[in-house]
């Protein structure tokens, strides 16, 4: 018999395949369905398996082959007892692979994790605008209130070291769940506390909940996107970061002037994001559909194991194993407990069913189990494998210490702009609203040219590596433009995520420059365009970090990223805090000028990758030496 396709329902047969059983061959002790999905009787006799037959364990993969259930001759089915109380076969179409979803099922969970990444943003430029209002109602400086911003970032810095290891473990959906109640419920604190110390801790567990749907939403792209196809899902979840820094304190200003009374200013500047936030979870927990693959296949194994189970306690016991070379056996015990695998012992020698699993074409006790739970450690080991790993990389991979310390900074002019622009512009609304709209609309422009520049350039079929004949020779054109891409800049190699970063990263200093070193009688637009521009090289060193981190460092990207999150949520929330000093005590254009130069000296770092990337990932002892396959050595067009 064929192997069925692993989309064939378990309990389907395929009759009249080549190499099927006769019907005095077929085996025994099994049932089958008719055209309604009714059980009926056993098929002819044959091979017998019982409750004290020994149970295999088998691998469970999505493309694993079902077995299915044997059809009785027409004798035996008019003989047929009835077997219509016994348990339907179950659906598992809900366990299916995230990487074949839909693209309308995908595009929900994208625009959730988006929206989700926007309102945490969103929640991190809110809290600057009425940052004085707050230190008079609170007894206190604004300085103090501004360091709510400060234990925000720190929440957000060290909850995903605990939590991203447990959506790996549990699933994305409870983690977001419980993460969203936590910052539903501490906004709405932070809204009623009367006293700073207590805003300031309830501040923390509002980053702490935000981080979430931060740290684990990159997870969730990388569950329903293949790396070829991720581009545009990273851009938008990128895009929608900068987006929310700059709507947020749009919003806030916005809401005191419409307010007036300056209490209820701050207090409905966290009482409209307890709205906003109740409503996205509410979203998530009506759309959100598990993306985490090892979750869903375990869920899959186990809703099997339980109608085998259920099968055998009404006396039905094995399925017809047609394609067991396709099956990896993990263990088979003589037992008719259905104990883990763990607990059981791998067999006896003697016997041969026990020592080689499954037998090819019979009836046979099965249980699937998922090689990720076997070799999965105790939560508690790996969370402190995730806060271990992250830091042993930080200091051990030049590239992930330089990368973190761009990442870093870039943030820290992200976060800086909070309270630059209240400190300098506190009572010029117009001015300050100017500053946000340039930044809103950087992120948006910046999001638009990534998605293009991917799609139509570096996917170009011209520019990436394909055999034409059989001596390796890569012809797509008479151009030597596209012959020289592809010999020193190839599209398959990581630092392809860097080319046009190395431009774009530029806009960075530039927009600094511009923002604070501009003629005195230009600084009213100009400092809003500068930092617009600047914004769009912050959108580029983030969306840059995040891709080539993720592709060179491929099963330890989670430990490499985690490294240069946390370094750049402690460096951006520590800016806020000494911004008034450096404006007061440089003055602007010294501050801007400082800020544009330390920018400008670490743009290097993507162009020093792109032409020396692959000799420096090759003395690492984490990161990948390769992505891409060279072209053969008998080619001789002289291009390639």
């Amino acid at each position: 018999m064929t192997a069925p396709s692993a989309d064939v329902h378990p309990c389907e047969s395929e009759p009249g395949q080549p190499g099927e059983l006769s019907d005095s061959e077929q085996p025994s002790s099994s049932i089958v369905t008719d055209e309604k999905g009714q059980m009926r009787g056993p098929p002819a006799p044959g091979l017998h398996v019982d409750g004290h037959s020994p149970i295999s364990y088998l691998y469970l993969a999505f493309d694993t082959a079902l077995p299915t259930l044997p059809t009785p001759t027409a004798q035996q089915d008019a003989a047929a007892q009835d077997y219509s109380d016994m348990p339907p076969c179950p659906d598992l179409r809900p366990y299916a692979s995230p990487l074949e979803w839909s693209p309308a099922r995908k595009n929900v969970l994208l625009a959730l994790s988006c929206s989700a990444t926007f309102l945490t943003a969103y929640t991190a430029g809110c809290y600057s605008p009425p940052a004085a209002m707050m230190a008079a109602d609170l007894d206190t400086t604004r300085l103090i209130v501004l360091a709510g911003i400060t234990t925000f970032c720190l929440g957000f810095a060290f909850a995903p070291m605990a939590l991203a290891p447990i959506s790996e473990i549990w699933g994305r959906f409870p983690v977001f769940l419980a993460a969203g109640v936590v910052f539903v419920v501490f906004q709405a604190v932070c809204s009623v506390m009367p006293h700073i110390g207590g805003l300031l801790a309830a501040r923390f567990l509002v980053g702490a909940g935000a981080s979430v749907f931060s740290a684990v939403v990159g997870g969730v792209i990388a569950d329903l996107w293949d790396k070829k196809d991720r581009n545009t899902p990273m851009a938008l979840f990128s895009g929608s970061v900068l987006v929310g820094t700059g709507v947020g304190p749009l919003v806030a200003a916005e809401l005191i002037q419409v307010v007036g009374n300056p209490t209820l200013a701050w207090k409905w500047a966290f009482w409209h994001q307890v709205i906003l936030d109740l409503v996205l979870v509410a979203a998530f927990f009506l759309f959100f559909r598990e993306s985490r693959a090892s979750v869903l296949l375990t869920r899959k194994a186990g809703t099997l194991n339980r109608w085998y189970q259920e099968l055998e306690a009404r006396g039905v016991y094995g399925v017809w194993l047609s394609d067991p070379a396709a099956m990896v056996a993990v263990s088979a015990s003589a037992s008719s407990s259905d104990l883990t695998p763990a607990q059981h012992a791998p067999g006896d020698p003697d016997d041969a069913e026990k020592r080689n699993g499954p037998q090819p074409g019979r009836l046979q006790r099965i249980r699937w189990v998922v090689r990720e739970d076997e070799g999965c450690p105790p939560v508690a080991k790996m969370m402190a494998l995730s806060v271990q790993r992250p830091f042993h990389l930080l200091f051990t991979e030049p590239v992930v210490f330089c990368f973190s310390l761009w990442a870093a900074f870039s943030w820290g002019v992200l976060y800086l702009s909070f309270s630059v622009v209240p400190f300098l512009y506190s009572t010029d609304l117009d001015r300050s609203s100017r500053v946000y709209v340039a930044m809103v609309v950087a992120a948006v422009v910046a999001t638009a040219v990534s998605i293009l520049l991917q799609q139509q350039l570096l996917e170009h079929p011209q520019w990436r590596r394909h055999d034409d004949d059989a001596d390796g020779c890569f012809r797509y054109s008479d151009s030597r433009f596209w012959a020289f891409l592809r010999r020193r800049f190839p599209a398959e190699a990581p630092e392809a995520r860097l080319y046009f970063s190395c431009l774009t990263a530029l806009l960075l200093p530039a927009g600094l420059f511009g923002a604070f070193l501009c003629p005195r009688d230009m600084d009213s637009y100009a400092e809003a365009v500068g930092l617009g521009f600047a914004t769009w090289g912050i959108y580029s060193v983030y969306l840059a970090t995040f891709n080539y981190i993720a592709d060179a460092y491929h099963v330890y990207a989670s430990s490499a990223l985690a490294a240069q999150s946390f370094c750049r949520n402690v460096l951006a929330g520590g800016f806020p805090l000494i911004t008034g000093a450096m404006f007061s005590n440089l003055g602007v254009r010294g501050a801007g000028g400082l800020l544009g130069g330390v920018a400008a000296a670490l743009t290097v770092i993507p162009w020093v990758l792109v032409f020396w990337g692959g000799r420096i990932r090759a003395r690492s002892k984490f990161a990948i030496v390769s992505v891409m396959r060279a072209p053969s050595t008998s080619c001789s067009c002289g291009e390639c």
